[in-house]
């Protein structure tokens, strides 16, 4: 199924041209891997490196991309591996281990490192890797592009490879002016020929002009032209395919010989290693996020990448990861799925067992030359731009201090240094933000109960006895002293304090501890907290309201009330303002018009005729007064019960509660003036009864009796004027 997925993702020629590009980088980088790690068991086991890093790169190359689940990405056995590898491989001669015993057992550590790398992604810690800042890529990618370039410049100017490269660059006495000279013209060519066309990768084109330049040279010196003692050119593999057959299948024979202890011991180094990789793999995973706007699955990337080892070493292989310098040739070339890592990994097989002669030709100071380009073109200038504002001016140290790790320590502490300094970055801007985002009083906002006039104005002079805040961000040790800060004049001054949580993101144990404080110094004064919004799910997948049971802050007493909403926890506070005495629908009075509040002060013989236009209903708790796009044009007057008004969410099917109306109120006011559908829902919270006025009814009043009609609709019109200039001012207060 993997293999015929990656098949329908072919994209050529972008990928084959990706995949050679990146071969001819991985090949010799891994041949030379394996030599450096196989070397430290004896000289004699030098070829058997050669072998092994070959190996490990088409198996890699074959197998990673096509289980894993990033385009672009070559694997290949790379420096941390060889590093690792090559420290036990010294120790183990120190222990007089012999060399075939060397070998078995840096085969089983191979094995384990995938095996553990398989676990990690199985288990879904691959995911971690996408909390890594930018700064953070940033630092880590032109830190790598660095090291890349300091690591070639010897072999571009022809010095001795164990040379350093500032001392490379300062002792002109070791250059090699033909290696030089192929060096430059492979660089100049990888860096001008996007300019001209892009029908052929710039890499191509680059190893391609270093090849020609190497044999314009060789015309004149016939030294280069034989691979004997020649430093300029890679030189032959000393690798057959009956050579490396024979050496795998010995291999496993011998494997019985390890016991179970030798085996248990290699745990540890293996964990070691198989966490360096998983780290050096998705780290190349983000940085090809990064160049190309995708996002790659992490875990399924480690099992691929763990699957790949277990192979790589399984067939005498040396372990490796996604590898920066090979992955962005393979991008620069002009790859575009990760077919292009198995074309790659196909090539590497056959290069090294078909065309290991011919690959021996390519000048050492090409491969430098390339590499040197894509080194230059990971270096992300982009951080400069930084030092325009002071806001951003220690993001930019944050990527210089990545940079210099890099350097100097080494890429995981790169890493680790700029996770933590983004943390204390991420610590220092919550705490200078605000986490209330507004704090207003009850007679500033309304709930979703239509309240009569003589109610209204009674919330209006006693509403600052009740405060909201509403809280933002998280809520976290770095900004609970700011928002007690807030919270304390208010605390000890207020009958009524809400906090609405529907902005906030996370809380800590301190915020809790905080909360704690709040609620019990409210509650010496006999006042309650209300909290509204308590999710159930936060953004950081914490269950609130279980954790704030679990603190201790909500408990089974009336000290601390919680509210599923804002427009709930007002409702509460305003019934407690105007003393409300809530009566069950059972237990009220139908009333009668006149007893309206609507039409207080009128006539009775006036109020009896216009009762005879309307018509009586009764509707049973839980269904429909009317629906969402209903054409009736009626007016509906409470006698008894409550309605709740249902409007539909923009873009959703889902609907919102915008408004409840009780006993004495009246509801269907627009829809009855205007000629539209109904625009929400009107549902029976309770048994209702209902004075029911329908268009042809109050137009055939309005013939008869125009001042009975005048009455009504100048009834209607003062008190949705109310509710809108109410609405109003809570909406402009909120934009403010």
């Amino acid at each position: 199924m993997a293999l015929q997925d990656l098949t329908a993702r072919f994209k050529a020629p972008g990928d084959f041209w990706g995949g050679l590009a990146s071969m001819l980088v991985a090949l010799p980088a891994s041949v030379a891997f394996g030599v450096t790690v196989y070397s430290a068991i004896s000289p004699d086991y030098a070829v058997f490196g050669a072998l092994a890093g070959m190996l490990g790169a088409a198996a890699l190359g074959m197998i990673a991309p096509t289980f894993g689940g990033t385009d672009r990405l070559i694997s290949a056995p790379c420096a941390p591996a060889a590093a690792v590898l090559s420290a036990f491989a010294i120790e183990q001669v120190q222990n007089g281990v012999s060399p075939s015993g060397i070998v078995l057992l840096l085969t089983v550590f191979g094995l384990l490192t995938g095996a553990i790398q398989m676990f990690i992604g199985f288990m879904g810690a691959g995911r971690l890797i996408k909390y890594i800042p930018y700064t953070v890529v940033s630092g880590y990618l032109s830190g790598v592009g660095l090291i890349i370039i300091g690591s070639q410049i010897p072999r571009f100017v022809g010095a001795a490879p164990d040379v350093k490269w500032w001392h490379a660059l300062m002792a002109p006495e070791l250059w090699d002016p033909r290696s030089l000279l192929v060096g430059l013209a492979t660089v100049g060519v990888a860096l001008l020929a996007p300019r001209f066309t892009k029908a052929v990768p710039s890499t191509i084109l680059g190893i391609a002009a270093g090849l020609i330049a190497y044999l314009a040279l060789a015309n004149s010196d016939a030294s280069m032209m034989t691979l004997t003692d020649n430093k300029l050119v890679l030189g032959a593999l000393g690798v057959t395919g009956e050579g490396a057959l024979q050496s795998i299948t010995a291999r496993w024979q011998e494997i019985g010989e390890l016991k179970l202890g030798q085996v248990a011991a290699l745990a540890g180094g293996a964990l070691t290693l198989a966490a360096l990789l998983s780290i050096d793999t998705l780290k190349t995973c983000v940085v090809i996020d990064q160049k190309t706007r995708t996002r790659h699955d992490p875990n399924r990337e480690l099992f691929a990448q763990g699957l790949a080892n277990m192979a790589s070493s399984g067939i005498g292989g040396i372990p490796g990861a996604g590898t920066m310098g090979a992955t962005m040739v393979n991008l620069s070339s002009g790859a575009q799925t990760r077919v292009s890592g198995t074309i790659e990994g196909v090539l590497v097989l056959i290069a090294g067992l078909a065309l290991g002669s011919y690959i021996a030709w390519i000048p050492v100071a090409t491969l430098a030359g390339i590499l040197i380009v894509v080194g230059l073109r990971m270096i992300d200038t982009e951080p400069l731009h930084f030092l325009e504002s002071r806001a951003t001016v220690f993001d930019l140290a944050v990527v210089l201090v990545v940079i210099g790790f890099a350097l100097m320590v080494g890429l995981i502490a790169a890493s680790v240094s700029g996770v933590a300094l983004s943390i204390l970055l991420f610590v220092r801007e919550q705490v200078g933000g605000s986490v209330v985002r507004r704090k207003t009083f009850v007679n500033q906002r309304s709930s979703t109960w239509s309240r009569s006039e003589s109610e209204m104005r009674m919330i209006a002079q006693k509403g600052d006895k009740a405060v909201i805040f509403e809280l933002q961000g998280s809520l976290f040790f770095g900004t609970t002293y700011e928002l007690y800060a807030q919270l304390e004049p208010e605390i000890k001054l207020r009958d009524f304090v809400i906090l609405d949580m529907r902005w906030v993101q996370a809380v800590d144990i301190t915020a809790a501890h905080m909360l704690n404080q709040v609620r019990d110094t409210l509650r010496d004064r006999g006042v309650p907290l209300l909290l509204s919004h308590v999710r159930e799910q936060l953004p950081n997948g914490r269950n609130l309201v279980e954790f704030l049971k679990q603190t201790g802050l909500i408990d089974d007493g009336n000290t601390v009330r919680v509210f599923k909403n804002i427009e709930a926890a007002v409702e509460w506070v305003e019934d407690q303002l105007v003393g409300d005495v809530v009566l069950s629908a059972a237990d009220e009075v139908p009333l009668r018009l006149s007893e309206m509040d609507l039409f207080q002060g009128r006539k009775d013989d006036t109020m009896a005729d216009l009762e005879a236009r309307m018509a009586q209903r009764t509707v049973k708790a839980g269904d429909a007064v009317y629906n969402l796009g209903d054409q009736t044009r009626e007016l509906y007057l409470i006698r008894r019960g409550a309605v709740r008004i249902m409007a539909p969410i923009s873009g959703s099917r889902q609907v919102h509660h915008i408004a409840s109306f009780g006993r004495g109120d009246f509801f269907g006011g627009l829809a009855f003036l205007e000629e539209r559908a109904r625009s929400d829902n009107a549902i029976a919270a309770t048994d209702i009864d209902l004075f029911v006025m329908s268009l042809e009814q109050f137009n055939l009043l309005a013939e008869e009796h125009k001042k009975l009609a005048l009455i009504l609709m100048t009834a209607i019109s003062r008190t949705l004027a109310q509710r809108l200039r109410h609405a109003d001012d809570e909406r402009t207060l909120l934009h403010v």
